[in-house]
């Protein structure tokens, strides 16, 4: 896996957690996740916990599917 690039999305995620904090003082009003399949019960938390944790899990996620399974490219080999 590409260290360079798991750093950098750690780091945005970082960033990211930051804005929630300074977010958490102006959106105070709490939003109500439902799945019933999935959860047990209702999840109820601040509106911007529930953007964080659904951005930050999609944005590690891909991070990850793009970061697996490229190897250096070899050359050709020479015909005769």
């Amino acid at each position: 896996m590409n260290f360079k690039l798991l750093l950098k999305a750690l780091l945005i995620v970082a960033v990211l957690a930051l804005l929630v904090i300074m977010g958490v003082y102006n959106n105070k009003e709490t939003a109500t996740l439902e799945m019933p399949h999935i959860l047990p019960s209702r999840l109820q938390s601040p509106a911007c916990f529930m953007y964080f944790g659904f951005f930050g899990v999609g944005f590690l996620a891909g991070t990850l599917l793009m970061a697996g399974g490229k190897k250096g490219s070899s050359k050709p080999a020479k015909e005769k």
